[in-house]
């Protein structure tokens, strides 16, 4: 397991990306501020970026959520977009372009009643504890067909709240425990800034890691992750786990400044 911090310039990073063929990254944090739209200078960076190589997205948001937050924002032709793969809800599915659409490759759904089950045991976790706050804004619980959001100011939370509830994690952590004294054979995780993913057991971003290698045929040591929850218990860190040399990032401003020195790398070696 690999995991180096971003340094403008470190040659630790430059090395790690001339060896890679593909690059795979977090959304909320890394490529956008969470629930946010890609800004139009991330949006050029990842045009050009696919102009010389793929990238693969692995986010716990639905499919919805990419098409708003990130394919919707997108200025790129078919053949770029060819190279852009999409695995919303930590990989439980995977979209590709294929005849100027996305398509569908595959969704592993979970049952009616893991749903109930889960959703169960959210409920009787909101129920023990004073933590989730009395306004709501949308979905508290959502039902993303291949696993169970739980998002504690709601879903379309302003970032400035949701970015002040809970930053050091401790609220859901006690959330999460609660969840889990109910709830058996499931992946319970931390994400983004105020939610709790809850999908089938062994579904994280080391899941993704492997349908990548599984579906498109990368090895690891072809692939280099990005993300911002590198940290141990971080939603990232299971990539990282899984044998992917990874680059943890501060902020999206860090991502844009590595993908300048990726591009411009690998410009110089084509």
């Amino acid at each position: 397991m690999k995991i180096i911090k971003y340094k403008d310039n470190d040659p630790e990073i430059l090395k790690a990306t001339e060896k890679a063929k593909i690059i795979v990254a977090d959304l909320d944090g890394t490529l956008a501020v969470s629930k946010s739209p890609i800004d139009s200078e991330m949006s050029k960076l990842i045009a050009a970026l696919l102009g010389l190589m793929d990238l693969a997205v692995i986010s716990g948001g639905n499919y919805g959520q990419f098409e708003k937050q990130f394919v919707g924002m997108l200025n790129c032709g078919e053949k770029e977009l060819s190279r852009l793969y999409l695995f919303p809800t930590n990989a439980t599915a995977f979209y590709r372009m294929n005849a100027s659409s996305w398509k569908r490759v595959y969704a592993e759904q979970l049952t009616k009643k893991e749903k109930l089950d889960i959703i169960s045991a959210i409920n009787q976790a909101m129920s023990e504890t004073n933590l989730i706050p009395n306004e709501h804004y949308g979905d508290v619980i959502e039902d993303r067909f291949t696993q169970i959001t739980f998002s504690a100011l709601g879903q379309n939370a302003p970032i400035e709240l949701k970015s002040k509830w809970d930053p050091d994690r401790k609220k859901r952590e006690v959330i999460k425990k609660l969840i889990e004294k109910r709830l058996k054979g499931f992946q319970i995780a931390i994400g983004g800034t105020t939610s709790i993913d809850i999908s089938r057991k062994g579904i994280d971003k080391g899941y993704g890691i492997k349908k990548i290698t599984e579906v498109l045929g990368y090895k690891k040591g072809e692939m280099l992750y990005v993300g911002d929850s590198l940290f141990k218990g971080g939603n990232d860190y299971p990539a990282a786990k899984a044998g992917v040399t990874s680059i943890s990032v501060g902020d999206v401003n860090d991502t844009k400044s590595l993908f300048k020195s990726i591009i411009s790398s690998k410009l110089k070696t084509s």
